[in-house]
């Protein structure tokens, strides 16, 4: 039975409160000050290949977008990414984190010390958005109904815990708690308007499980490479490698 509009973005929110990455013991670790500085530069290194991603996976999506009024709204996240004129955008501002953890940004941007299950995560979601359905595709972005509760708890936690954090150094997270809700609104409202029958809810609600997925595996290959006992992937960064000049091995 197809569910109320109200019943269907109840479910929605249910997923993100089981299956967000905010759950994950890697965040925990990182907001609760934990996490050695090679353990945030390996989640910096990584986190990069997804930040840089999003843009060509929205690009993606909008080369089949047939409707002009959908197209324009969903610019605008590309332009938050890669930037406009009068908007540096969160690839640079991510940047300016990797130089704040004492990364050579070259290096970060350059996605060499990727490792491969993070590659495998974020193409995948890449390969969704390009070949599901625009319903599935937008249901999938949907995890951003639950990012600003842990960018300000990341915000929080990182000014509290590392010297490093300032607030250029989280520039990227602060734009976020602007940029995101018009984006989640948006795109909450049209998956409601286009999931109109059990099935189209069915699809939309095993998309949002999927990019949860995506965001829970990177951490969880995160945790096995860096975290005690390590066990880094051949090609993945190690400690030591990519720093910036001046910047201190842990």
């Amino acid at each position: 039975m197809t569910a109320t509009r109200e019943e269907f973005e109840a479910r929605l929110r249910q997923i993100g409160a089981e299956r967000y990455h905010d759950l994950h013991p890697f965040h925990h670790r990182l907001h609760g000050g934990g996490c050695t500085p090679d353990e945030v530069r390996a989640w910096v290194i990584n986190r990069y290949y997804y930040q840089h991603s999003i843009p060509m996976k929205d690009a993606a999506f909008m080369s089949r977008v047939e409707d002009p009024a959908l197209r324009r709204a969903w610019r605008s996240r590309i332009e938050d990414h890669d930037g406009t004129d009068t908007n540096e955008g969160g690839i640079r501002r991510w940047l300016r984190l990797a130089a704040a953890v004492g990364l050579d940004p070259d290096y970060v941007a350059s996605c060499q010390g990727v490792m491969p299950a993070t590659r495998f995560a974020v193409d995948a979601y890449v390969r969704f958005v390009r070949d599901k359905t625009l319903l599935e595709a937008v249901a999938a972005s949907l995890t951003e109904l639950f990012a600003p509760k842990i960018h300000a708890n990341r915000i929080e936690g990182l000014l509290r815990n590392y010297a490093f954090a300032d607030d250029a150094a989280l520039s990227y997270f602060r734009n976020r708690l602007n940029e995101a809700p018009k984006d989640v609104a948006f795109g909450l409202a049209w998956v409601l308007d286009h999931a109109d029958t059990a099935e189209k809810q069915e699809m939309a609600a095993r998309a949002l499980m999927f990019k949860t997925d995506v965001l829970w595996s990177q951490l969880d290959a995160l945790w096995g490479a860096y975290v005690e006992p390590a066990r880094i992937p051949p090609g993945a960064w190690r400690p030591g490698e990519g720093l910036a000049p001046g910047a201190e091995a842990a």
